[in-house]
This record gives structure tokens, C-alpha cells and sequence, in this order.
């Protein structure tokens, strides 16, 4: 896999997860830590994108 369609990957994950977390926070009711865990793997994936894109 190339550099260029890992971080297209890495970007759709992020993308995916986004919506995901805007979904699940208009949700009433919906578990507090599921989306703090979908908001730390949103991180990941933004430091990851931005490591990659800096070489």
C-alpha cells in the first residue's frame, strides 16, 4: 500500500468516525464512554495523519 492511499484510509476512518460521534451524541441516552472512546480513536487517527504527512 502506498503512502498516498494509507493516509486516504486513515482519512476516511476519520471521516467514519466523525459522523459516528455526531450521530451517537444526538442519541438520548447514548453511552458517555463509547463516545469518548470513539473520540480518542479520532485522535489517533489525526496524530497518525499528521506524522505521515509530514515525511
Amino acid at each position: 500500500m502506498s503512502l498516498g492511499s494509507h493516509l486516504q484510509e486513515l482519512q476516511k476512518k476519520h471521516q467514519n468516525l466523525s459522523e459516528a460521534v455526531e450521530e451517537a451524541q444526538r442519541q438520548p441516552g447514548y453511552d458517555d464512554l463509547a463516545i469518548a472512546d470513539m473520540k480518542k480513536q479520532k485522535l489517533r487517527l489525526k496524530e497518525e495523519i499528521a506524522r505521515l504527512s509530514q515525511h
